[in-house]
């Protein structure tokens, strides 16, 4: 393939690379390429920092298993933080080929990746190509950026190109529209995609097109047939995964999930997904196993958290329960032990205060200490009291102990006397989050939080509550300097649950907006208040 001649003297490059001698070449070869402004590191804990601050166009990025924090590690964390700019091209270079670390790169969707050592050639070759895209796409990627996905379509038929970059523009363009919701184009879309093309990333797309218009069955049928296909694709399992839960059939989402983490062992959120399936099919050694591996994943990982900590626990009370009361003391102990570690590796936690609470309160009731239960459960209720968002305890009680799947829980299972009080209530959701909205502006901001947390009690798809919880955590966090870390968590929180959402197109807007503003340091947001941004 022949590529227009690329001029690079304008471009601004980072080099992240622990190997000196490594780092040397790159330089020397990027200089050959006629580009001067190069900014060539060893990998630390500043990197992710320069990273969201500097504006690069190219970002080749070297991984070493050996290196305390990995390049695997940062370009997982940069793409969980949005740092991942569309106009910025990035390159993860490795010289561990291995299947399980090229797969699990994959997962956080670099633009390319080089096996080293390479060869100026290749690295121009690459970076001729990615480049060309990137060009072509810059206004494209420009009204993303804004949020105007609308503007984003059309541009995407503007852009003249031909042969595979064609191709990649078009499912750029597909991809689109299903960010806007809008399936039963994309389903048009890329069934001819799929027909013309016949290759995988159309597939998935298509699937998904079927899984936003509940079509299950369809996607269920497509994702089988292009996982025989295509056995190194993880995103086919994932979302197969999902259809399969969606029906109910929970062994088979068991298989799929244990064979994709075969196939790539490294990723935590997909071990995390494994384990709470096989506690609620009762595979407890799975579990266990799942469990523990996160817990050994988490320890240098943007997604390290307290969770498979009060998972493992909650094995451990499972396991009692089928043991004489004899031989339970040792099983207590590994429970107790547990629920400590988290404890202490997560003291600023308030949301772990609640749910070790609860646990413990389960284990009591489980061994028939009643007292102990309610002592314990009153615990988790004066915690959940302090938290900024409301809690629904119950909800809560039934996700750590895996008593029941909260995806297949679409109604309320309670007697019909009781149904007026059901929580599910998409009417009183967004009355609620109205009066939210009316007592920001009368700078009632305690208040507001509680009232669109509750609208999202009442209707845990109310995006318009998760957006606005979204703005107000990210106020909140400029202002208050002691719980600034804290608010930040809740504001990436709360839209990666909105981001889950079928949203508007204003909402999209909002969306691309908070984003946008989370992803710049709190110094740098607007001055003022975003609450012409609530609805």
């Amino acid at each position: 393939m022949h590529l227009p001649k690329i001029d690079y003297s304008t471009k601004r490059v980072l080099l992240i690379e622990s190997s000196g001698n490594m780092r040397s070449t790159i330089v020397y070869m990027l200089r050959q390429l006629g580009i001067s402004n190069i900014q060539a590191i060893t990998i630390n804990s500043q990197v992710l920092e320069l990273i969201k601050e500097g504006s690069f166009d190219i970002i080749l990025l070297g991984h070493n298993s050996s290196d305390h924090l990995t390049g695997m590690q940062l370009l997982e964390e940069s793409r969980y933080l949005g740092y991942i700019k569309p106009g910025a091209c990035w390159i993860f270079m490795t010289s561990d080929a291995s299947q399980e670390v090229i797969l699990h790169a994959i997962d956080s969707q670099p633009d390319a990746l080089l096996t080293k050592p390479f060869t100026m050639e290749e690295l121009k070759y690459r970076l001729d190509f990615l480049m060309f895209r990137k060009d072509a796409l810059r206004d494209v990627d420009a009204a993303v950026s804004r949020g105007q996905l609308d503007l984003a379509v059309k541009l995407c038929d503007q852009v003249e190109l031909s042969g595979s970059d064609y191709d990649y523009v078009q499912l750029v363009k597909g991809r689109l529209l299903l960010q806007m919701n809008r399936f039963k184009e994309a389903e048009q879309f890329f069934r001819q995609h799929l027909n013309q093309q016949n290759e995988k990333e159309s597939g998935l797309c298509l699937a998904e097109a079927y899984v936003g218009q509940d079509r299950y069955a369809d996607a269920k049928k497509l994702l089988i047939k292009l996982n025989k296909k295509f056995p190194l694709f993880l995103p086919i399992y994932d979302l197969l995964a999902k259809v399969l839960e969606y029906e109910g059939d929970l062994l088979p989402v068991q298989d799929t999930l244990s064979s994709a983490t075969r196939k790539s062992p490294l990723s935590l959120l997909r071990q995390m997904e494994l384990g709470r399936v096989a506690v609620y099919t009762k595979t407890l050694q799975l579990a266990e196993t799942a469990y523990r591996k996160s817990i050994s994943l988490g320890r240098n990982s943007c997604y390290r958290s307290p969770e498979p900590f009060l998972r493992l626990a909650n094995i451990k009370r499972l396991e009692m329960a089928e043991l004489p009361e004899r031989e339970q003391q040792g099983l207590r102990n590994q429970f107790d032990e547990l629920l400590n570690t988290a404890s202490y590796q997560y003291p600023k936690d308030r949301s772990l205060k609640v749910k070790t609470a609860l646990l413990r309160s389960q284990m009591s009731k489980d061994l028939g200490d009643l007292d102990e239960a309610n002592r314990h459960l009153g615990e988790a209720t004066k915690f959940a009291d302090q938290l900024p968002h409301p809690v629904d305890l119950k909800r809560e009680l039934l996700d750590i102990t895996g008593d029941r799947l909260p995806i297949l829980d679409k109604q309320p299972e309670l007697p019909p006397e009781k149904t007026k009080t059901a929580t599910h209530d998409p009417e009183m959701s967004n009355r609620v989050n109205r009066l939210g909205v009316k007592h920001y502006l009368a700078d009632k901001i305690p208040q507001a939080i509680r009232y669109f947390g509750l609208a999202i009690e009442n209707d845990p798809k109310n995006s318009r509550a998760l957006l606005n919880l979204a703005q107000l955590f990210l106020e909140s966090a400029k202002q208050e300097t002691l719980r600034r870390e804290e608010r930040l968590k809740m504001v990436s929180r709360y839209l990666r649950l909105a981001e889950r959402m079928k949203l508007t197109a204003e909402e999209m807007q909002k969306l691309a907006i908070l984003k946008e503003c989370s992803s710049l340091s709190l110094d740098n947001l607007p001055d003022g208040s975003l609450g012409a941004l609530l609805k």
